[in-house]
């Protein structure tokens, strides 16, 4: 595939992206969770649900902070709709695609088919090396021998460069890179930008920012939760009194 050299400098400079400050949360190594933009408030949940009275409020009072927490317990749902948070992401792949199992939101994904990959990988912290005990469904995760912990960093980060070695390789040779990055393990970098509204934040939430989620992507939850508890403060106090419980 022949590609012309403006725009393949185009297609560098996308697989170049730098993480930007305003509004970013530095998440594991080299990830990050950043709010691009948003449209949600409390007051998008009180009109949503007063509209069914012919009713509308400029601003939330402690009436409206009421009917939040009311909703919210008797999962009356659709109020917490109509807002937007428009989250840019960078994760591991194989955080990613435990992400994408979330279908109510809008996803696009940087793709290394068009773009150069990315030579970072998923390191973790000696801390977070670690073994499963148990059933699966049921596991506990305790913490291994700090030798141990140092072997799986130093094997990951070998793994990471022969792979990315023989990627670099593939593509001088002419070929694909759709082809080409079939070699690369699910712990290389990769961004999305993810579009959803409060009520299946709260969702996604509720789900992997539990203990039983995957102690990556729980990192990232919470950074998410940050931001929505941030923009919308009645909202998030609503959902953690309720037992973090999406309506």
């Amino acid at each position: 595939m022949r590609v012309s050299t403006g725009a393949r400098a185009t297609l560098d400079r996308v697989a170049a992206i730098e993480v930007i400050p305003d509004q970013t949360i530095r998440v594991l190594d080299h990830g990050f969770v950043r709010l691009d933009a948003s449209m949600a408030d409390d007051l998008s949940v009180v009109n949503g649900a007063r509209v069914s009275f012919a009713r509308r409020k400029l601003e939330v009072d402690e009436a409206d902070e009421g009917l939040i927490r009311f909703l919210m317990r008797d999962r009356h749902g659709t109020p917490f709709e109509h807002n937007a948070f428009r989250f840019h992401v960078r994760a591991p792949i194989f955080v990613a695609r435990e992400w994408f199992r979330h279908r109510v939101g809008s996803f696009n994904e940087f793709s290394m088919r068009y773009a150069r990959a990315t030579d970072e990988f998923y390191v973790p912290e000696p801390e977070d090396v670690r073994t499963q005990v148990g059933k699966p469904g049921a596991y506990s995760f305790d913490p291994v021998d700090p030798a141990v912990a140092e072997t799986t960093r130093e094997q990951l980060q070998e793994v990471y460069e022969t792979a990315y070695a023989a990627y670099e390789r593939l593509v001088e040779l002419g070929v694909a890179r759709e082809l080409a990055r079939a070699v690369l393990p699910v712990g290389a970098y990769t961004e999305f930008f993810w579009t959803v509204n409060a009520r299946s934040l709260m969702n996604f939430v509720s789900l992997r920012s539990a203990e039983t989620a995957q102690r990556e992507i729980r990192r990232y939850a919470d950074a998410c939760e940050e931001f929505f508890a941030e923009r919308m403060p009645v909202t998030h106090a609503a959902f953690q009194a309720s037992g973090r419980v999406a309506p």
